[in-house]
Protein backbone atom coordinates (compact mmCIF):
# COMPACT_ATOMS: atom_id res chain seq x y z
CA UNK A 1 0.00 0.00 0.00
CA UNK A 2 1.20 3.49 -0.82
CA UNK A 3 2.34 5.32 2.30
CA UNK A 4 3.13 8.80 1.02
CA UNK A 5 6.79 8.27 0.20
CA UNK A 6 8.04 8.47 -3.36
CA UNK A 7 9.94 5.19 -3.21
CA UNK A 8 11.07 2.44 -0.88
CA UNK A 9 14.35 0.61 -0.68
CA UNK A 10 14.63 -3.14 -0.92
CA UNK A 11 13.03 -4.84 2.03
CA UNK A 12 11.22 -1.70 3.18
CA UNK A 13 7.64 -1.90 4.34
CA UNK A 14 4.93 0.60 5.13
CA UNK A 15 1.98 0.52 7.47
CA UNK A 16 -1.64 0.53 6.41
CA UNK A 17 -3.01 4.07 6.07
CA UNK A 18 -4.78 5.20 9.23
CA UNK A 19 -8.10 6.93 8.59
CA UNK A 20 -9.20 9.91 10.64
CA UNK A 21 -12.26 7.91 11.75
CA UNK A 22 -10.04 5.14 13.11
CA UNK A 23 -7.74 7.74 14.65
CA UNK A 24 -10.73 9.21 16.45
CA UNK A 25 -11.51 5.78 17.90
CA UNK A 26 -7.92 5.19 19.02
CA UNK A 27 -7.45 8.75 20.29
CA UNK A 28 -10.84 9.94 21.59
CA UNK A 29 -11.58 13.62 21.74
CA UNK A 30 -10.25 15.21 24.90
CA UNK A 31 -11.34 18.71 24.02
CA UNK A 32 -8.21 19.50 22.00
CA UNK A 33 -8.90 20.06 18.26
CA UNK A 34 -6.91 17.83 15.92
CA UNK A 35 -4.72 19.90 13.56
CA UNK A 36 -5.91 18.04 10.44
CA UNK A 37 -9.52 17.77 9.29
CA UNK A 38 -10.66 15.41 6.53
CA UNK A 39 -12.52 17.46 3.94
CA UNK A 40 -15.48 15.07 3.75
CA UNK A 41 -16.31 16.18 7.30
CA UNK A 42 -16.83 19.66 5.84
CA UNK A 43 -19.07 18.43 3.02
CA UNK A 44 -16.50 18.79 0.21
CA UNK A 45 -14.03 16.43 -1.46
CA UNK A 46 -12.04 19.40 -2.83
CA UNK A 47 -10.92 21.59 0.09
CA UNK A 48 -8.55 23.68 -2.01
CA UNK A 49 -11.37 24.55 -4.40
CA UNK A 50 -14.14 25.45 -1.99
CA UNK A 51 -12.15 27.06 0.86
CA UNK A 52 -9.80 30.05 0.78
CA UNK A 53 -7.69 31.02 3.78
CA UNK A 54 -6.23 34.52 3.91
CA UNK A 55 -4.38 35.31 7.11
CA UNK A 56 -6.69 34.52 10.00
CA UNK A 57 -9.94 34.15 8.03
CA UNK A 58 -11.34 31.20 6.10
CA UNK A 59 -13.80 32.02 3.32
CA UNK A 60 -16.36 29.34 2.54
CA UNK A 61 -19.55 28.98 0.56
CA UNK A 62 -22.92 29.69 2.22
CA UNK A 63 -23.83 26.05 1.54
CA UNK A 64 -21.44 24.76 4.19
CA UNK A 65 -23.35 23.46 7.20
CA UNK A 66 -23.08 25.21 10.56
CA UNK A 67 -21.44 22.14 12.10
CA UNK A 68 -18.84 22.09 9.30
CA UNK A 69 -18.16 25.80 9.79
CA UNK A 70 -17.70 25.23 13.53
CA UNK A 71 -15.26 22.39 12.79
CA UNK A 72 -13.33 24.56 10.34
CA UNK A 73 -13.14 27.42 12.81
CA UNK A 74 -12.14 25.37 15.86
CA UNK A 75 -9.60 23.06 14.25
CA UNK A 76 -7.85 25.69 12.12
CA UNK A 77 -8.41 28.43 14.75
CA UNK A 78 -9.60 30.97 12.18
CA UNK A 79 -12.47 33.36 11.75
CA UNK A 80 -14.94 32.16 9.13
CA UNK A 81 -16.81 34.16 6.51
CA UNK A 82 -19.32 32.85 4.01
CA UNK A 83 -18.85 34.21 0.50
CA UNK A 84 -19.40 33.63 -3.19
CA UNK A 85 -17.32 35.32 -5.86
CA UNK A 86 -19.55 36.37 -8.73
CA UNK A 87 -21.89 33.58 -7.67
CA UNK A 88 -19.12 30.98 -7.79
CA UNK A 89 -18.24 28.59 -4.95
CA UNK A 90 -14.69 28.10 -6.32
CA UNK A 91 -13.20 30.35 -3.67
CA UNK A 92 -9.85 28.60 -3.42
CA UNK A 93 -9.18 29.25 -7.09
CA UNK A 94 -10.40 32.86 -7.08
CA UNK A 95 -8.94 34.36 -3.88
CA UNK A 96 -5.44 34.61 -2.36
CA UNK A 97 -4.04 36.86 0.32
CA UNK A 98 -2.79 37.42 3.84
CA UNK A 99 -3.74 39.56 6.81
CA UNK A 100 -2.82 42.75 4.94
CA UNK A 101 -4.62 42.31 1.64
CA UNK A 102 -6.45 40.04 -0.77
CA UNK A 103 -6.30 39.45 -4.53
CA UNK A 104 -9.53 38.38 -6.19
CA UNK A 105 -10.66 37.51 -9.70
CA UNK A 106 -12.58 40.09 -11.69
CA UNK A 107 -15.68 37.91 -11.35
CA UNK A 108 -16.18 39.62 -8.00
CA UNK A 109 -19.16 41.93 -7.66
CA UNK A 110 -19.10 45.15 -5.67
CA UNK A 111 -20.89 43.30 -2.87
CA UNK A 112 -18.17 40.64 -2.89
CA UNK A 113 -15.37 43.20 -2.67
CA UNK A 114 -17.22 44.99 0.14
CA UNK A 115 -16.98 41.77 2.16
CA UNK A 116 -13.30 41.32 1.32
CA UNK A 117 -12.34 44.88 2.23
CA UNK A 118 -13.43 44.11 5.79
CA UNK A 119 -10.29 41.97 5.98
CA UNK A 120 -7.72 44.16 4.22
CA UNK A 121 -6.90 45.99 1.02
CA UNK A 122 -8.25 44.36 -2.14
CA UNK A 123 -6.87 44.18 -5.66
CA UNK A 124 -9.07 42.91 -8.49
CA UNK A 125 -7.13 40.89 -11.05
CA UNK A 126 -8.08 41.45 -14.67
CA UNK A 127 -6.93 40.83 -18.28
CA UNK A 128 -7.65 37.10 -18.23
CA UNK A 129 -4.98 36.45 -15.57
CA UNK A 130 -7.38 36.41 -12.68
CA UNK A 131 -7.45 33.05 -10.89
CA UNK A 132 -5.61 34.41 -7.86
CA UNK A 133 -5.73 31.22 -5.82
CA UNK A 134 -4.19 29.23 -8.67
CA UNK A 135 -1.50 31.75 -9.53
CA UNK A 136 0.02 32.63 -6.19
CA UNK A 137 0.84 31.51 -2.66
CA UNK A 138 0.90 34.17 0.06
CA UNK A 139 1.80 34.27 3.74
CA UNK A 140 2.66 37.02 6.22
CA UNK A 141 6.28 37.08 5.06
CA UNK A 142 6.11 37.04 1.27
CA UNK A 143 4.32 35.94 -1.86
CA UNK A 144 5.34 33.73 -4.77
CA UNK A 145 3.45 34.31 -8.01
CA UNK A 146 3.21 32.90 -11.50
CA UNK A 147 5.40 34.38 -14.25
CA UNK A 148 2.11 34.99 -16.08
CA UNK A 149 1.60 38.01 -13.81
CA UNK A 150 3.47 40.99 -15.34
CA UNK A 151 5.92 43.14 -13.44
CA UNK A 152 3.49 46.00 -12.83
CA UNK A 153 1.00 43.50 -11.46
CA UNK A 154 3.62 42.08 -9.11
CA UNK A 155 4.39 45.57 -7.85
CA UNK A 156 0.71 46.18 -7.13
CA UNK A 157 0.43 42.85 -5.31
CA UNK A 158 3.46 43.77 -3.22
CA UNK A 159 1.74 46.98 -2.14
CA UNK A 160 -1.52 45.19 -1.30
CA UNK A 161 0.03 42.24 0.52
CA UNK A 162 2.66 44.38 2.22
CA UNK A 163 5.37 41.74 1.65
CA UNK A 164 8.05 40.96 -0.95
CA UNK A 165 6.78 39.25 -4.10
CA UNK A 166 8.83 36.85 -6.23
CA UNK A 167 8.03 35.18 -9.55
CA UNK A 168 8.90 31.58 -10.40
CA UNK A 169 7.67 28.22 -11.60
CA UNK A 170 7.74 25.05 -9.50
CA UNK A 171 8.51 21.66 -11.04
CA UNK A 172 7.61 23.10 -14.44
CA UNK A 173 4.25 24.43 -13.27
CA UNK A 174 3.23 28.10 -13.30
CA UNK A 175 0.03 27.48 -11.31
CA UNK A 176 1.81 27.81 -7.98
CA UNK A 177 -1.35 27.43 -5.94
CA UNK A 178 -1.59 23.82 -7.06
CA UNK A 179 1.98 22.77 -6.24
CA UNK A 180 2.75 24.68 -3.02
CA UNK A 181 0.93 24.84 0.31
CA UNK A 182 2.27 27.25 2.92
CA UNK A 183 1.50 29.06 6.14
CA UNK A 184 3.68 31.41 8.19
CA UNK A 185 5.64 28.49 9.63
CA UNK A 186 6.43 26.14 6.77
CA UNK A 187 5.72 24.98 3.24
CA UNK A 188 4.92 21.69 1.52
CA UNK A 189 6.18 21.46 -2.06
CA UNK A 190 5.67 19.33 -5.17
CA UNK A 191 8.15 16.41 -4.96
CA UNK A 192 9.83 17.41 -8.25
CA UNK A 193 10.73 20.94 -7.12
CA UNK A 194 14.34 21.82 -7.90
CA UNK A 195 16.81 22.88 -5.23
CA UNK A 196 16.98 26.37 -6.76
CA UNK A 197 13.18 26.69 -6.70
CA UNK A 198 12.97 25.42 -3.11
CA UNK A 199 15.69 27.83 -2.00
CA UNK A 200 13.85 30.76 -3.58
CA UNK A 201 10.54 29.75 -1.97
CA UNK A 202 12.07 29.47 1.49
CA UNK A 203 13.80 32.82 1.02
CA UNK A 204 10.70 34.72 -0.15
CA UNK A 205 8.19 33.12 2.23
CA UNK A 206 10.77 32.98 5.05
CA UNK A 207 9.88 29.41 6.00
CA UNK A 208 11.42 25.96 5.99
CA UNK A 209 10.08 23.64 3.31
CA UNK A 210 9.60 19.92 2.70
CA UNK A 211 8.42 17.95 -0.29
CA UNK A 212 5.41 15.67 0.00
CA UNK A 213 2.21 14.36 -1.50
CA UNK A 214 -1.48 14.48 -0.63
CA UNK A 215 -4.58 12.47 -1.46
CA UNK A 216 -2.90 9.05 -1.78
CA UNK A 217 0.10 10.12 -3.83
CA UNK A 218 -0.85 13.29 -5.68
CA UNK A 219 2.09 15.69 -6.07
CA UNK A 220 -0.33 18.63 -6.38
CA UNK A 221 -0.18 19.43 -2.70
CA UNK A 222 -1.75 22.86 -3.04
CA UNK A 223 -4.80 21.33 -4.70
CA UNK A 224 -5.34 18.82 -1.91
CA UNK A 225 -5.22 20.93 1.24
CA UNK A 226 -5.90 24.30 2.78
CA UNK A 227 -3.95 25.40 5.83
CA UNK A 228 -3.72 28.05 8.52
CA UNK A 229 -0.95 28.45 11.09
CA UNK A 230 -2.78 26.06 13.40
CA UNK A 231 -4.38 23.37 11.24
CA UNK A 232 -5.27 22.13 7.79
CA UNK A 233 -8.10 20.64 5.79
CA UNK A 234 -6.92 17.70 3.69
CA UNK A 235 -8.62 15.63 1.00
CA UNK A 236 -10.19 12.53 2.49
CA UNK A 237 -7.94 10.13 0.52
CA UNK A 238 -4.83 11.52 2.23
CA UNK A 239 -2.97 8.70 3.99
CA UNK A 240 -1.63 8.62 7.53
CA UNK A 241 2.01 9.06 6.50
CA UNK A 242 1.03 11.92 4.19
CA UNK A 243 -0.77 13.60 7.09
CA UNK A 244 2.31 13.20 9.25
CA UNK A 245 4.39 14.86 6.55
CA UNK A 246 1.91 17.74 6.25
CA UNK A 247 1.98 18.30 10.00
CA UNK A 248 5.79 18.29 10.01
CA UNK A 249 6.13 20.59 6.98
CA UNK A 250 3.62 23.15 8.27
CA UNK A 251 4.59 22.84 11.95
CA UNK A 252 1.07 21.81 12.99
CA UNK A 253 1.98 20.34 16.37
Amino acid sequence: LYCGARAHGKGSHCAHPLSLDLFSIICPDRGIPLPLVASDNLGTSHPAVHIAICGGVAFHSPEMSSSAVDLLSSNLQVETQELLIGGSRLLGALIAGNGNGIAVADLATSEDTDVLTSYGDVVVMESGINAAGNLMVVNSNGAIVSPAIPEDGRELLQDVFGVPVGSLTVAGHSTLGSVVAANDRGALLHPDVTKEEADLITQILNVDAMVGTVGFGSPFVGSGLRCSNNGAVVSEQTTGPERNRIEDALFLF
